[in-house]
């Protein structure tokens, strides 16, 4: 069956994840949301409004985020079923706050019918029928207790000696956990990603870096983006008081709850030993250095307090993508360019 997913006026919603990106490719769980509906078997169009034949075709809005049960009772002439079974993306920060439940659907859904790699020896592990390794997986000297949640530990990803997982967690494809790590749940480590230090019920979604010491709390962190050794944000206020982000779809700050750390959209930085204070929201392509806490909303194309030069931007957002073997795409490009421009 084909399933339109349609982010038409959603996307502005989820700044700074949806900025450059379909909202169906925002990663919560194991899986983004359009890998949720692929792997389920569905046929999968994004924005698809110029097709004159919708015969077969059901348009399913792509903040939704799928249960894998749901998902198998759709059908071309019904209705949604029941959307007490699924989650919806309204708000950024609920990307760390469903993660949980993510995490548990996706690893049903991923998981269903097929065998685990065999957990090695040396490590200590708690639940092991709750653990799941991909082909290709490290894991040495560890200890993996998944007695509260789900481990997933993705196609050739890397724990190193040392780390202390408690589920739900996922660390997927090509990732690597740095020796003496500790990650709580709900974190998923997006492919590709380097990280290390503590961190807790947090999101990076790909070829990010957290790779040293510091503490990552109630966080997401988009693609390319780096934190230098030491960095750390703070997910709870002094008061223990409700947090309140900025929301830059409705221009204002909005309450979020007890807990929130730091949103950071793609292609930024911070620099050694930033520390962020509670909800604070860092847009796309901002180098954070300054001395004291950087402010709690961070423009677009900041460079410590000035703009970054365009030029500068492809330069830097190219020499970082290098690292992993990659390039700044002129589609890519092009983007950057016209978010600038506005």
């Amino acid at each position: 069956m084909k399933i339109n997913l349609d982010d038409t006026g959603i996307s502005a919603k989820l700044y700074p994840f949806a900025v450059i990106r379909h909202v169906a490719d925002i990663r919560i769980g194991i899986l983004t949301i359009r890998e949720k509906w692929a792997f389920a078997g569905y046929d999968i169009s994004l924005n698809d409004h110029l097709n004159e034949d919708k015969t077969g075709i059901l348009s399913i809005p792509a903040n939704i985020i799928p249960a894998t049960r749901w998902m198998k009772a759709l059908t071309p002439q019904s209705k949604l079923p029941g959307m007490d079974e699924v989650k919806v993306l309204e708000y950024p920060w609920q990307i760390f706050q469903y993660n949980d439940w993510a995490i548990r659907q996706d690893f049903e859904l991923v998981t269903s019918g097929r065998e685990s790699g065999s957990v090695s020896n040396t490590n200590r592990s708690v639940s092991p029928e709750n653990i799941f390794l991909e082909p290709g997986t490290i894991v040495e000297h560890c200890i993996l207790n998944a007695s509260a949640g789900p481990i997933y530990i993705g196609k050739n990803a890397q724990i190193m000696e040392g780390c202390m997982l408690r589920g739900p967690v996922a660390l997927c494809e090509g990732a690597v956990l740095k020796m003496g790590s500790k990650v709580y749940g709900a974190t998923t480590i997006g492919p590709y990603c380097v990280a290390a230090g503590e961190i807790k019920n947090s999101v990076m979604f790909g070829y990010s870096n957290k790779a040293h010491d510091g503490y990552l709390g109630d966080s997401v962190i988009a693609e390319w983006c780096n934190l230098g050794a030491g960095t750390t944000n703070s997910n709870v206020k002094n008061t223990a008081g409700q947090v309140k982000v900025w929301c830059n779809h409705e221009q204002d700050y909005v309450t979020v709850g007890q807990k929130c750390g730091l949103l950071m959209g793609d292609y930024s930085r911070a620099a050694i030993n930033t520390s962020f204070n509670t909800g604070t929201v860092v847009g796309i392509s901002c180098n954070i250095f300054a001395e004291g806490f950087p402010p709690t909303k961070v423009y677009d194309f900041t460079w410590g307090q000035e703009k970054y030069i365009f030029e500068k931007v492809l330069v830097d957002i190219d020499n970082w993508k290098k690292l992993k073997g990659h390039h700044l795409t002129q589609s890519e490009t092009e983007i950057l360019k016209q978010l600038y421009i506005q």
